[in-house]
């Protein structure tokens, strides 16, 4: 049987999703730090190479175009689409937004549709399951927030800059999003005190103090270049506050380490507020929930009043490859539209 491939070039991560009758049979996440240079991008799909081989037709959608190493925009997607075209062959199909699927001459032509239109693929599946949701996907360095209404994405704002506007994108995630970003207080021993914004440590070192933190979601170097071991999260974590760890007990950076963790979903629960009095969203709408933070999403659902289903739960993906088909919706949204359009 036919095997579809689809891909998400993000800055951070390449994700790879195959889908077979409909399904996902195989998802795997690749460490991609794209800043440091186009090569990056080969590399990663070198290591991917066993998953690539398997497909016979491959698609492909982008937020990669936004990295520091491209100039602009514009610049960054039509060197990404070229990259993939010479990596994945000229038949390769690439996700333009409410275009749809388009092939790499389209894309080159109408780049702006191409850009980090990605949340729209997954917000495409989302809607053929339910005729009313609230699609967010929760990952490493941003989430969306897209409601689903009448059986279409009802996005406020396409481009990057207007979905910040409308509470659609926030640029907070569940690793690798600064601490300072997250919170600029907190409150230390009875005490509330401003943070340091020096790029000291992430939350993904705050969720390692908490104990909440998958442990094969954190794939990047840590702030420091050190381990990932409580301890040095720890150390990182005090210097935010100007502190060493040996400043306080264990409880007491936990406790600090909540109320961070607390203020960053909060942020998320202000936009998700911001979508839903802008769009006409029944209060039966569940949340979809998708991303290597589809947990704390579930737990906003809870918050919030509304049942929840893991992106995975709607496509009915195997055992084997649920928990990382939700964390890459994207990928496995191209991978099965792509097939459906074969």
């Amino acid at each position: 049987m036919t095997v579809t491939a689809g891909y998400d070039v993000g800055g951070a991560h390449l994700k790879i999703a195959l889908a077979q009758n409909g399904r996902p049979i195989a998802v795997e996440q690749i460490p991609c730090p794209l800043w440091k240079g186009l090569d990056e991008l080969d590399i990663a799909f070198a290591k991917a190479r066993t998953l690539t081989a398997r497909a016979s037709h491959h698609a492909a959608t982008m937020t990669g175009e936004l990295c520091e190493i491209f100039p602009d925009r514009k610049t960054g997607v039509t060197t990404l689409v070229e990259q993939l075209a010479t990596l994945l062959g000229p038949e390769i199909r690439i996700w333009m937004g409410p275009r749809g699927l388009g092939s790499p001459q389209e894309a080159l032509i109408d780049p702006m549709s191409v850009a980090s239109t990605n949340f729209l693929a997954t917000a495409k599946l989302v809607a053929r399951h339910f005729a009313d949701a609230l699609l967010i996907d929760m990952g490493s360095t941003t989430t969306d927030v897209i409601a689903v209404v009448g059986g279409k994405p009802r996005p406020h704002g396409l481009t990057d800059g207007d979905r910040l506007a409308t509470g659609e994108l926030v640029y907070t995630g569940l690793t690798r999003t600064d601490v300072s970003v997250a919170a600029s207080e907190a409150r230390l021993q009875h005490r509330t005190q401003r943070l340091a914004a020096g790029g000291f440590a992430t939350m993904s070192d705050v969720r390692r103090v908490l104990g909440t933190l998958p442990e094969d979601v954190d794939q990047h170097p840590t702030s420091d270049n050190r381990g990932t071991s409580l301890e040095e999260s720890l150390a990182r974590f005090a210097r935010c506050l100007g502190r060493d760890r040996a400043d306080a007990t264990f409880e007491d950076w936990r406790e600090v380490a909540g109320e961070i963790a607390d203020k960053q979903m909060h942020s998320i629960l202000v936009a998700i507020g911001e979508v839903v009095a802008a769009t006409p969203l029944p209060d039966s709408a569940p949340i979809v929930a998708a991303g290597i933070g589809a947990e704390a999403v579930a737990a906003l659902a809870t918050e919030l009043n509304r049942s929840c289903r893991t992106f995975a739960e709607l496509i009915s993906a195997s055992e084997d490859c649920a928990l990382w088909a939700t964390r890459c919706a994207p990928a496995v949204s191209l991978a099965i539209m792509g097939q459906a359009a074969l």
